[in-house]
């Protein structure tokens, strides 16, 4: 691996490391944590007090959308929701991660919103 890689990477951990610090999630109000690949999206609700996650949503496993796209992160994002008002969750801490609060990301957000998840 190269130099520049390298220097990514770790801007990447750093980042990553930068949001999580501020972010904590617990049973009353967990962490809404958000990963992306090229190809699928992913959320999860965790709890960070016992090391736990409460509820977990991806395009890989839901059955309307199969591929990453602003569409599919509204429906995962409303799909969250609605698992965690089973769960008689009503408030999250948003985390992120290393991605930008944008496009795809910003549309989970909003999705989860419209299922009545408040952060």
């Amino acid at each position: 691996m190269d130099h520049s890689n390298q220097r990514k990477l770790l801007s990447r951990k750093r980042r990553a490391f930068r949001v999580r610090n501020k972010v904590r999630g617990s049973a009353e109000k967990p962490r809404l944590t958000v990963s992306k690949t090229n190809k699928h999206l992913y959320a999860q609700l965790v709890d960070d007090e016992q090391g736990i996650s409460l509820a977990g949503v991806g395009t890989l496993n839901h059955k309307s959308v199969n591929r990453k796209s602003k569409q599919a992160a509204r429906a995962i994002g409303k799909q969250i929701g609605e698992l965690a008002k089973e769960k008689n969750i009503r408030t999250v801490v948003f985390d992120r991660g290393v991605n930008k609060y944008h496009g795809v990301i910003a549309e989970l957000a909003d999705g989860a919103r419209e299922a009545g998840l408040q952060f």
